[in-house]
């Protein structure tokens, strides 16, 4: 049974089709998606998937349908156990009915390229992937047959310059799933457009971090939606 979801604000409607989710979603820019507990924690047991709900999940794979590419931080993919980039059977069929790819392009951002090129996030990709990473990393060879490699910074990979860089090659949709430091990079060089942030009814003590970490930085934004799922809240927010 498909989770309903209601839209509280601006306009209110109840159990909204996919259709009509997509089209608030549907566009260009620098999206990151994350969840959280209502006291800012982004991970039960060290996971953020351990926060998701069935309507987060929902959301989630809704988010991914319209992206031209998914990007994700090394650790964040050592961590969650990303696999090759998939999208479900019914997001490969409306992406194909719309004129793309039927599956998104995973781009992961590593400053050193320690991951392994066998790894099946490669070798089973249906769409060639991308390592956003640095001048400095070494082995970058070794990923020739498996990956584009692209440079997008020195010290670390540089937020802008990343986005500019998929911007390139056509890719003006751009779905980031974090993690927290990715994301307070992108933060401090000015890359994120929107965030989609979905609070969980949960409350978690202990050491888990916040949704974005990094150097002190504050960028406005603006409301942009509210849904609802219950006791859960998905709050999308876009540059002023």
């Amino acid at each position: 049974m498909t989770e309903g979801i209601d839209r509280i604000w601006p306009d209110g409607a109840e159990r909204l089709t996919d259709d009509e989710l997509l089209a608030a979603i549907d566009h260009e820019g620098v999206r990151v998606n994350f969840v959280a507990s209502i006291d800012g924690a982004a991970t039960h047991d060290g996971r953020s998937g351990g926060l998701s709900g069935p309507a987060d999940q929902r959301y989630f794979e809704l988010l991914r349908r319209v992206a031209d590419v998914v990007v994700v931080g090394a650790g964040t993919v050592r961590v969650e156990g990303y696999t090759a980039m998939r999208v479900s059977d019914a997001s490969a069929a409306w992406r194909e009915a719309h004129g793309r790819d039927r599956h998104p392009v995973f781009a992961i951002v590593s400053r050193s390229l320690e991951l392994d090129p066998a790894s099946a996030i490669f070798t089973d990709a249906p769409v060639r992937p991308i390592l956003l990473t640095t001048s400095r990393a070494r082995g970058a060879s070794r990923f020739e047959a498996v990956a584009d490699v692209v440079v997008a910074g020195d010290e670390r990979v540089d937020g802008a310059r990343a986005a500019a860089a998929l911007r390139e090659r056509g890719l003006t949709r751009v779905l980031c799933e974090g993690g927290p430091t990715l994301f307070g990079a992108m933060l401090a060089d000015d890359a994120v457009d929107e965030l989609c942030l979905t609070v969980e009814p949960s409350l978690e003590s202990g050491a888990a971090v916040r949704i974005a970490h990094g150097a002190d930085v504050s960028r406005a934004m603006r409301l942009a939606s509210v849904l609802r799922s219950g006791s859960t809240l998905f709050l999308r927010y876009a540059r002023p």
